[in-house]
């Protein structure tokens, strides 16, 4: 009987290290190289946590960018895949299946709109919209095509995507983009009533930005354009796939409001499927006229797999929204006595577990510190620390997160980091 060969710790190291090697080595011959990735192999999940193939546990607090809304490995999550990816996967929308009409009765339910066009992506969300902006203005006037939009905002990476995304670095190397574009400052309710006229199809909002560093809308602001769509016969659009399902601790950020100014369209995406690609344009009547059989359509939108998970999702979210709204305020909490202690942190910006840390300088190398200590985040807009964190963080999560904040901050040199990029 020969004897078992046992591999010595520092051999397994090296081979997992070689193994990390390798699949970046890979990604960099034969992937398109349009993302600047962190030097980092994830492996596994569970809970609020990642694991890279040396074992090495992370802090996630990015989840995803806003999708892994329950985490990672989420056990009831985990059995509906499995049970019904041993069922039925995809149909396409020739035919129905069992899921879809649930869900849109569940996103009617929830947002206070009615109808729901299924889709794979936030981006995809948008292209929808935006179709639906224009067959709106056609139907009434040829020249109503304007679309007012907001700047510093983010839209997706799809041509019409692009052309209203408020950030020039995006637009400049794909122009001429889609015309009739107008863009306006953030929270400018002057400016908003200059920009719009009968010519004006729609406006288009985030309820916070995102990707833009955490800027909500003011309800003024949100109101004017409420009151400016109705009076020029345009569609009032609210972009909640990084802001919405639950992120702010409501399921819709415009429900913060009070009273809630209702959107003619809303887009959402990121969290519904809990890594499941999906994505929705759910509308109200007005809105839902404007596209007819045959104008727009997906394959893959609306799968019975990731509709049910959605379904899934819901279900849970109802319980955790409470938690959100606690957890992001402790969070919140801790973040601001972290504040009082470094002048290089500028200003903190947060609604329920969305939450972005404005520094004076690049954050780039805290990101690579906070890596390099066990968790998770990024930054945006050069400047802004941005965390999206699963719904099921815990408040003792949240001193871990800060007790590795604490440690990066007191060795970060703000004279070493650069300086702040223009946008």
């Amino acid at each position: 009987m020969s004897t078992p060969t046992l591999t010595p710790p520092e051999t397994a190291a090296s081979e997992e290290a070689s193994a990390a090697a390798q699949t970046i080595a890979l990604e960099k011959e034969y992937v398109l190289q349009n993302y600047g990735r962190y030097p980092l192999v994830l492996r596994k999940g569970k809970g609020c946590y990642v694991f890279d193939t040396d074992g090495k546990r992370y802090l996630d607090l990015i989840s995803g960018i806003g999708v892994n809304a329950l985490g990672h490995a989420h056990p009831r999550i985990v059995k509906v895949i499995r049970d019904q990816a041993g069922v039925l996967i995809h149909t396409s929308n020739l035919y129905y299946n069992e899921f879809q009409g649930r869900l849109a009765k569940k996103l009617a339910e929830v947002s206070g709109l009615h109808r729901t066009f299924f889709c794979n992506s936030g981006t995809e969300a948008m292209e929808c919209a935006l179709k639906m902006i224009k067959a709106h203005g056609s139907k009434i006037n040829p020249d109503k095509y304007e679309i007012v939009s907001i700047e510093n905002s983010f839209h997706g990476r799809t041509i019409g995507a692009i052309s209203v995304t408020g950030q020039p670095k995006y637009r400049k190397d794909f122009e001429p983009l889609l015309p009739g574009v107008k863009f306006i400052p953030a929270n400018d309710v002057t400016a908003l009533e200059q920009v719009v006229s009968e010519r004006t199809a729609g406006i288009l909002l985030e309820g916070i930005q995102g990707e833009g560093g955490i800027y909500p809308m003011t309800p003024d602001f949100v109101r004017k354009a409420r009151e400016l769509c109705d009076r020029f016969d345009a569609l009032l659009v609210d972009d909640e796939i990084q802001c919405g399902v639950g992120r702010t601790g409501s399921y819709f950020a415009y429900q913060l409001l009070d009273p809630v100014v209702m959107p003619d369209i809303m887009t959402a995406a990121k969290p519904l499927a809990c890594g499941i690609p999906l994505g929705v344009v759910v509308t109200n009547e007005r809105a839902a006229q404007s596209i007819a059989p045959g104008m727009h359509g997906s394959t893959f939108g609306g799968g019975a797999l990731a509709c049910r998970v959605a379904l899934e999702f819901f279900d849970i979210l109802e319980g955790l929204l409470p938690s959100i709204h606690q957890v992001g305020g402790y969070f919140r909490m801790r973040l601001d006595e972290l504040a009082r202690k470094h002048s290089f942190i500028k200003e903190i910006r947060s609604t329920g577990l969305m939450i972005g840390v404005e520094l004076t300088v690049p954050g780039k190398q805290l990101v690579l510190d906070a890596m390099a200590e066990g968790m998770l985040i990024n930054c945006t807009h050069d400047v802004v620390l941005r965390f999206l964190p699963p719904y099921i963080l815990t408040e003792k999560d949240v001193d871990r997160a800060v007790k590795i904040l604490a440690k990066i901050f007191q060795k970060f040199k703000p004279e070493a980091a650069g300086t702040v990029v223009q946008h």
